[in-house]
């Protein structure tokens, strides 16, 4: 995975109009039901923050793709939730993930559309929560309202760390600025996913007590 990402980094960096494509094919897989684990997109968001404030990548077309992407994956997860119903809690192709659906289950139930926001900022439940939404059949309207408006929150706020370290570093012209700038949003993107996963616990912990 980390060779992937080293990859697609150099790939951004060295073919500037392909990058916001590539990214919002990523934050669209990351979002689908399954297989978002297998997508780095958060990760490479923060990264593309750092190119976006070194000047490398314009900030509008990765906002509009990563977006997009993000909209679009939850809206894929929710239809199919919607096309196989409740009878997917028995289907077997379910049961790789139960323990994951259980508390996105528990997730969705307790915080209701609120969850669609949240699940953005979980990874454990992130493709999990728009699923279950179509699942128990939420009103489309309310379920793609809030899809989207999350997505426009989250795309920025995972830009945003790496745009901010790169553009601060952009004021000590004697740095190597790349060399900088990649080690530290390397590190925040540590943080993040350490700061995620805690908070994940925290509340799987408060979901499991309530649902026992």
């Amino acid at each position: 995975m980390e060779d992937l990402i080293a990859d697609l980094n150099t790939f951004m960096q060295e073919h500037v109009m392909w990058a916001a494509p590539i990214l919002g094919l990523i934050t669209f897989g990351e979002s689908m039901v399954f297989i978002g684990a297998f997508f780095p997109a958060t990760i490479l968001m923060v990264t593309a923050g750092g190119l976006i404030g070194a000047g490398v990548l314009h900030p509008v077309p990765v906002l509009l793709w990563c977006i997009a992407g993000a909209t679009l994956g939850d809206a894929v997860s929710y239809w199919i939730g919607r096309r196989v119903g409740p009878r997917a809690w028995r289907h077997p192709w379910l049961k790789p993930h139960r323990r994951p659906l259980a508390r996105a289950r528990l997730f969705f139930r307790h915080y209701g559309v609120t969850s669609i926001f949240l699940c953005r900022f979980m990874g454990p439940v992130r493709a999990f929560v728009p699923l279950i939404a179509g699942m128990t059949a939420m009103g489309q309207t309310k379920f793609q309202l809030a899809n989207f408006f999350s997505a426009v929150v989250w795309v920025p706020v995972m830009i945003a760390p790496g745009w901010l370290v790169a553009a601060g570093l952009t004021q000590f012209a004697h740095l190597d600025e790349h060399l900088h700038t990649a080690g530290i949003v390397a590190a925040i993107a540590l943080v993040i996913t350490i700061a995620t996963v805690v908070a994940w616990k925290l509340i799987s912990k408060k979901l499991i007590r309530e649902g026992a």
